[in-house]
């Protein structure tokens, strides 16, 4: 005799509809990608009625979104004034690059140490990508290679600590504060930098993979005093 199916109560036919949780987490998700996509500007206001429509979250996910963010240095929140994409000043943003660096150093360093077959195939594919957008004449395609690059040094290294720690360091607006690509010849000396990484940590060097990542780093800096002596200029793009 076929048995009769019987719905429980409460089932929703058709897609499982997301919780409150997740909601706001899909809200915080998608804010910080567009802040840190240069979507919002450093200084705008991030108005919760506005931000609501937007990312199709209730007022309370927004808010629960911009109090993560603010702890995570993306937003600043005033009382009674609302939030605003944080302006990151000068002698920060170059604080910000000389802890990052201490920490990609590490994470290089641990990269060399423990990458496997599979992260070192990924880096290899990045790094054929990178080169066949020097040869294009690709900057901006070059430029958005770049965190890629780094975010698999960072899962190589198989430090999540770490990792999390400088990609909130990253993520702080610098890419869209201070944009300046174009410095003369800073592309083509970023390819030889990135390729002098990957060789490090493809040779499982540790020591030479320290190395060319302090090296990289030390000109990224150049270029971000670089960048803040020609703020008057018209804005370009700034990469590693």
């Amino acid at each position: 005799m076929a048995r009769t199916k019987v719905r429980r109560t409460g089932d929703v036919s058709g897609p499982r509809r997301k919780g409150a949780k997740e909601l706001g987490l899909d809200a915080y998700r998608r804010l910080r990608e567009a802040i840190i996509a240069g979507r919002f500007v450093p200084n705008e206001r991030l108005v919760e009625a506005n931000l609501s429509k937007v990312l199709g979250a209730g007022r309370t996910a927004v808010r629960a979104a911009l109090v993560r963010l603010d702890q995570e240095g993306l937003v600043t929140r005033e009382h009674n004034r609302g939030a605003r994409v944080r302006l990151v000043s000068d002698a920060e943003a170059l604080q910000i690059e000389e802890v990052r660096a201490a920490l990609e150093r590490l994470l290089a360093r641990q990269a060399a140490a423990k990458a496997n077959a599979s992260d070192l195939r990924e880096l290899r594919q990045v790094m054929v990508d990178m080169r066949r957008c020097f040869a294009n004449g690709d900057a901006i395609g070059y430029s958005e290679l770049n965190p890629r690059f780094h975010q698999l040094i960072w899962a190589a290294a198989k430090n999540p600590t770490a990792g999390r720690l400088v990609g909130t360091l990253k993520s702080q607006s610098l890419r869209f504060q201070y944009q300046t690509m174009l410095r003369p010849g800073r592309t083509e000396r970023s390819l030889r930098e990135h390729e002098l990484i990957f060789s490090a940590i493809v040779a499982h060097d540790p020591e030479a993979a320290d190395a060319a990542m302090r090296d990289h780093l030390e000109e990224v800096l150049e270029t971000l005093r670089w960048a803040i002596g020609h703020k008057s200029r018209p804005p370009q793009w700034l990469p590693d």
